[in-house]
């Protein structure tokens, strides 16, 4: 059984949920975010929760289960609060600002690395701080440029120089032993 997928999504007073057949639209305060469902699963709203639920006990039903039920959280949660990741910049030289809505990031390479972000997504710099904060209300979209500015420098095992996320542990090597 799916402990996750049996745990009804409750619905806040200022957002609404509707359901048409497989596709599921949720409209809050920060927005609207709609997705399509597999068409073996339903969804259901009964008493400002939505209720999923699976046909039968077969692992892929199982699996759709959980996953179709956070999925649904995730939007509720997105359009409500909203979404947001930090990124920490360590290392000499290293910065990132906002220039015309893009991220500007030197990074020790030999040209600046641009990244205008998608739609939706709003990303800000404390220079003093050397923090980039990326905000949205889809926790997929979050993820995925968080993700990519992180791929920019990875925080290298020596120095720990490099982007990570903040309260991320890097862990570091021992340097070369002189010999004896």
């Amino acid at each position: 059984m799916s402990r996750v997928g049996n745990k009804p999504v409750p619905i806040p007073e200022q957002t609404k949920v509707e359901i048409n057949g497989s596709s599921i639209a949720v409209t809050g305060p920060k927005g609207t975010l709609a997705r399509d469902i597999h068409p073996d699963i339903t969804a259901t709203i009964e008493n400002q929760q939505v209720i999923v639920t699976r046909p039968s006990d077969q692992k892929k039903h199982r699996a759709l289960h959980g996953l179709t039920r956070a999925l649904i959280n995730n939007m509720v949660v997105g359009v409500t609060e909203g979404y947001t990741r930090e990124l920490q910049i360590i290392g000499i030289g290293y910065r990132a600002e906002i220039m015309e809505k893009a991220l500007v990031l030197n990074l020790g390479y030999s040209h600046p690395i641009v990244l205008v972000p998608p739609d939706g997504v709003t990303i800000t710099v404390q220079p003093k701080e050397n923090k980039i904060s990326v905000q949205s209300i889809d926790k997929e979209l979050v993820g995925d440029v968080a993700a990519k500015i992180r791929s920019f420098r990875k925080p290298e095992p020596y120095k720990g120089k490099g982007i990570r996320y903040v309260g991320e542990s890097v862990r570091t090597k021992a340097g070369k032993k002189a010999g004896a």
